[in-house]
C-alpha cells in the first residue's frame, strides 16, 4: 500500500491543486516524472531492468545495439564518411545502449569507430557515474551533456540523434470527446484525495491537432495529446547540421492510434513490471506512458525539413539491419546448446510479432541534408509502412 503521508511530490502536488485550482493531466504528468529531485525520472533509483520497472529492448541482447550500429554505420556511409559523426543519444538510461553501440562500432568498422563521438543526454544527474563505469572501455569516444543543451540551442553536429523509448515518457494532455464537444481532463483535489474532472481545452492546438490529422474522436471516447514530442522535434531539428533523426518506441500511425476500439486510450503506468491503470497512485514512484503517434511525428518533420525516410515495426527494422546474419555469428559463438537457446529466446523477443516487441516497436528515421539515403532498412524493406 502507497504511504501517502511520506509522498513528498504528492503533497506537492495536492497543494499546487489547492492553491491554484484544477492542473491538466500534461501538468500532472510532468510532475510525477520530471520534478526535479522528486520525479521518476529525475530521483535516484533503477527504472531498467530486472530492478526496475520495466525492460527496453536493449535490455534484452547486446545484439540490439549492434543492429542499431550496422545502420548507424551505414547512414556516416551515405554522408560521405565525414571526419566527425556524432551519435547523440536523449534519455540514455544507465549507458546500456551506448555501451552496446559503441562495443559494435570498434569491431565492425574501426574506420568508423575513430570517426565517432557519442554524447549522453540524460535528466537524471545520479546515472552519470553508471554510464562513466560502463563505458570506462570507450571513455575517449563519450562525451555527457545535458537536456539544456538541446532546449537551447546549443548543441549543433552532424550525424545522428537517437531515442529509445524515451517521446513515450513526454507528458501528454487527456482529452475525452463528449455531447458537447472535445474537452479536456483536469487534475482535482478533494479532501486529500486527486480526482479528475472535464473542462474546456487549456489551448487551441489539442482541437488542431486532431483537425490536421483529419481525424475525430468518438463520443466517449478518450485519447492522449503529446504536444511535447512535436515541440521537443523541432528543437532537436534545429541541433542537427546535416544527419538523421531515429526514433525507436512503441506506437502506431495516427488513424491506428485514435481507432475507435481504443476507448480509453493508451495511458498505462509500470511498477516493479507490474501494469498499473490507475496514475493517481504512486506519485514519482511509477512510470506513466503512452503510445506515440507517429504520423504527426512525421508530419511536422516534413514542415521541418525532415524527410521520412522510413518507417516500420521494430522486427523489420532488425530484419533489415542483419538480424539473421548476427544470430548466426551468436549460434556460431556458443559454446554449448543451452547457450544457444538462450541467445535464441532473448532475440525472438526482440522481433516477437503479434503484441511483443517485434510490432508494438516502431521505428522512424528522418533525414535532414542528406537526399534519398540507402539505408538497410531502405534496401531490406523498401520505404517501410
Amino acid at each position: 500500500m502507497e504511504n501517502r503521508e511520506e509522498n513528498p511530490l504528492r503533497n506537492l502536488i495536492l497543494a499546487r491543486i489547492v492553491s491554484g485550482g484544477p492542473m491538466t493531466f500534461a501538468d500532472y504528468m510532468a510532475a510525477c516524472l520530471y520534478e526535479p529531485g522528486l520525479g521518476y525520472y529525475t530521483s535516484p533509483g533503477r527504472k531498467v531492468g530486472a530492478e526496475g520497472d520495466f525492460y527496453t529492448s536493449s535490455n534484452v541482447h547486446a545484439v540490439f545495439g549492434r543492429l542499431v550500429t550496422r545502420e548507424l554505420c551505414r547512414m556516416w556511409e551515405v554522408m560521405e564518411k565525414p571526419a566527425g559523426f556524432a551519435v547523440v543519444e536523449v534519455g540514455a538510461g544507465n549507458g546500456r545502449l551506448a555501451r552496446d553501440i559503441l562495443d559494435a562500432a570498434e569491431e565492425i568498422s574501426r574506420e568508423f569507430y575513430g570517426a565517432l563521438t557519442y554524447r549522453l543526454i540524460e535528466m537524471e544527474p545520479s546515472l552519470q557515474e553508471a554510464q562513466r563505469n560502463l563505458l570506462a572501455p570507450h571513455v575517449a569516444k563519450a562525451v555527457w551533456g545535458d537536456p539544456a543543451d538541446l532546449a537551447d540551442g546549443r548543441l549543433s553536429f552532424t550525424g545522428c540523434l537517437l531515442s529509445n523509448e524515451l517521446i513515450d515518457s513526454f507528458p501528454v494532455h487527456v482529452v475525452e470527446m463528449t455531447a458537447a464537444g472535445l474537452r479536456e481532463v483536469y487534475v482535482t483535489a478533494a479532501d486529500t484525495e486527486m480526482g479528475e474532472e472535464l473542462g474546456p481545452l487549456s489551448t487551441p492546438e489539442l482541437a488542431d491537432y486532431f483537425r490536421d490529422l483529419g481525424l475525430a474522436l468518438h463520443q466517449g471516447q478518450r485519447a492522449e495529446v503529446n504536444l511535447a514530442a512535436l515541440r521537443w522535434l523541432s528543437t532537436v531539428t534545429r541541433a542537427v547540421e546535416r544527419g538523421f533523426v531515429m526514433t525507436i518506441d512503441y506506437g502506431y500511425p495516427a488513424a491506428e492510434l485514435y481507432a475507435p476500439m481504443r476507448k480509453n486510450g493508451t495511458l498505462l503506468c509500470y511498477y516493479r513490471h507490474t501494469v498499473e491503470e490507475n496514475p493517481y497512485v504512486r506519485a514519482g514512484m511509477q512510470d506513466i506512458t503512452s503510445h506515440v503517434d507517429f504520423t504527426s511525428l512525421m508530419r511536422r518533420g516534413e514542415e521541418l525539413g525532415l524527410a521520412t525516410v522510413w518507417f516500420g515495426e521494430q522486427y523489420r527494422f532488425l530484419l533489415g539491419a542483419g538480424m539473421m546474419e548476427e544470430l548466426m555469428a551468436l549460434e556460431a559463438r556458443a559454446v554449448s546448446e543451452e547457450e544457444r537457446l538462450k541467445g535464441r529466446l532473448s532475440l525472438k523477443k526482440l522481433i516477437l510479432p503479434d503484441g511483443g516487441m517485434g510490432d508494438t516497436f516502431r521505428v522512424l528515421i528522418q533525414a535532414k541534408g542528406v537526399p534519398s539515403p540507402r539505408l538497410l532498412c531502405v534496401e531490406g524493406w523498401g520505404k517501410g509502412l
